[in-house]
């Protein structure tokens, strides 16, 4: 720095002298943290993502199933599977409960529009619950049959695509402010874990029956391609499911886990037809996974083992495994924002 003020002429060091000699301190990371919902157990174990550290636990009640965050992601919801079931708030910054409600019975995953107005809570008796967050207070029910299980918002928080276990084998897509069904997307079996794009034109699903995914054309409310994962044959002599399913974030791969063989297959969706890629061994049954918002890392919750698998998505290796809860299943990270 001191030969090049000896370079410029004395009026505009002396002017500039204070911006050139003090250097913006490069701004702190924003901290991030891994919520993980121990399903058989009682409580949701929470991950510091820079380390990897187990910082602690949240008891929240009995058999907690899913979790969703607003895109402000200053509140954490996650549902309680009791009869009435709970839905329950989470400060991220102090990771304590602040306020829980009834709902219907034993609610599963659930979504919450981006601007965290409506909360749509899948519950076992065939509806969904749509909470109005501001007042706790349950606004309207919508019945789709089955068994309520999976929920996503779309990007822009405008439709939900709600996704029952059991006969209807279909997604329900609900206008949000109108809280009413405007499609449905027929898939070939009874539908588990589903996937949603970014650009909202891809719906990928997990199905009974399949290890492998189904591809969907939201637009056109079809499902248009059946991908089975490419399988050793001694692993085809051993029984299966897909069960946890995700989007890289860069939008390029699909994750799909293969729970009996305890792997995890990826697709590559930048062409019209998937195409498997790679497998990662797991080392125990992967039953949910999340990424990290730069899709550097996948966490695999692995719900027999009671423990989370760390896998870096560059080279496609698990390079940690992290005790948890009983019974861990879904996950999600958390950015904190600024206070």
């Amino acid at each position: 720095m001191a030969s090049v003020l000896g370079m410029l002429p004395s009026v505009v060091i002396a002017l500039l002298g204070p911006a050139l000699l003090a250097a913006p301190a490069p701004a702190a990371p924003a901290r991030q943290k891994l919520y993980v919902v121990d399903s058989a157990g009682d409580d949701v174990t929470v991950i510091d993502v820079a380390t990897n550290k187990v910082l602690g636990r949240i008891e929240v009640g009995l058999h907690p199933q899913g979790i969703a965050v607003p895109a402000s992601q200053d509140v954490i919801f996650v549902t309680i599977g009791s009869k009435p079931g709970e839905l329950v708030w989470i400060d991220p910054f102090t990771d304590t409960v602040t306020k829980r409600m009834s709902v219907g019975p034993t609610p599963n995953q659930l979504a919450v529009t981006p601007d965290g107005t409506f909360a749509y809570l899948p519950c076992s008796d065939g509806y969904w619950d749509v909470v109005e967050v501001a007042a706790a207070k349950v606004r309207t029910r919508i019945f789709t049959g089955g068994r309520p299980h999976n929920t996503l918002s779309s990007p822009d928080g405008t439709r939900m695509y709600l996704a029952p276990m059991g006969s209807p084998k279909k997604v329900t897509i609900v206008d949000v402010a109108t809280h009413t069904p405007i499609g449905a997307i027929v898939f070939s079996d009874v539908i588990r874990p589903i996937a949603l794009s970014n650009d909202e034109k891809r719906l990928y699903a997990e199905v009974d029956g399949l290890v492998g995914i189904e591809v969907a054309d939201v637009a056109a409310r079809k499902m248009i391609r059946r991908i089975p994962a490419a399988l050793t044959d001694a692993e085809k002599q051993v029984a299966s499911r897909s069960h946890g399913l995700g989007i890289r974030p860069d939008q390029k791969e699909v994750w799909e886990c293969d729970v009996g063989h305890s792997e995890v297959h990826v697709y590559d969706i930048t062409a019209d037809t998937p195409k498997q890629v790679a497998t990662v061994p797991v080392g125990s049954r992967p039953y949910w996974l999340a990424f990290t918002p730069d899709g550097t890392v996948c966490y695999l919750s692995a719900r027999d083992a009671g423990e989370v698998a760390v896998v870096d998505t560059k080279t496609k290796k698990v390079i940690a495994h992290l005790s948890v809860g009983k019974g861990p299943e879904r996950s999600i990270v958390v950015t904190l924002p600024e206070r």
